[in-house]
């Protein structure tokens, strides 16, 4: 007896688009644009660009980059590095290799008296820091009080949640990442029903993708049907 056998669907890595042609830009990411393209005319020498996952935090973290590139003529790209990852022992090494820095996921769980010292020695020496997080430092409970007073301080911009003209963009470039085309009816769907967050979406397009690859078939409503329920999100008010 022969039975049938599921395709497996396997993991790929689907490599995002970070130049500044792919960024989506809207009235929810405007002022974080806006801001990222002033570099180096900020009143502060750090400012903070936060919103909930898949906003755009590190496309817009890669934007900067590239000008900082540009503009200096830098012979190398400014790093990118996590929040908590920053030691006492990098500090010095970090400002003495690079006048610019992007720090990403700024959070409570950090080496709080190494972010700041790290803040200092960039004040004081002229460097400029690109902060990103889920939310602004003035929310954050950081133990170490000179650390919160001074991280209060800083510009802090907001991405919003993304109104129907970013998500039907935004869904489009996600499949467009995978190498796939879907027709306006598959983005008018997933408009008008799912949720709509970025973190969402970037989960639904994922598995939307998943169950194609796995029925070898190609995205139709009925799958997108599918993966929500398989998201679990089926309970939100989304139409069927």
């Amino acid at each position: 007896m022969i039975s049938k056998v599921q395709q497996i669907p396997m993991e790929f890595t689907h490599k995002p688009f970070y130049e500044r042609q792919d960024f989506l830009v809207a009235k929810s990411n405007l002022e974080a644009v806006k801001i990222i393209d002033e570099w180096p005319n900020w009143a502060n020498f750090a400012v903070c660009i936060y919103g909930h996952e898949g906003s755009g935090k590190t496309h817009l973290a890669h934007i900067f980059m590239e000008n900082v590139y540009k503009k200096t003529n830098s012979p190398y790209k400014i790093p990118q590095i996590h929040a908590k990852d920053i030691k006492i022992e990098n500090i010095y090494r970090l400002l003495e290799e690079n006048k610019c820095l992007v720090i990403e996921n700024l959070s409570e769980d950090i080496n709080e008296e190494a972010i700041f010292h790290l803040y200092n020695l960039y004040k004081n020496e002229g460097g400029y820091i690109l902060f990103t997080s889920k939310k602004p430092p003035a929310r954050m409970d950081f133990k170490l009080p000179d650390l919160q007073s001074r991280l209060n301080s800083i510009p802090a911009v907001e991405i919003k949640e993304p109104d129907g003209d970013l998500l039907s963009a935004l869904i489009i470039k996600l499949f467009s990442d995978r190498q796939l085309n879907v027709s306006p009816e598959i983005v008018n769907y997933i408009t008008n029903n799912a949720q709509r967050s970025f973190a969402y979406i970037k989960r639904l397009v994922v598995e939307i993708d998943s169950i194609s690859i796995s029925k070898k078939r190609a995205v139709s409503i009925p799958i997108i049907k599918e993966a929500i329920i398989s998201l679990g999100n089926n309970q939100q008010g989304l139409l069927f």
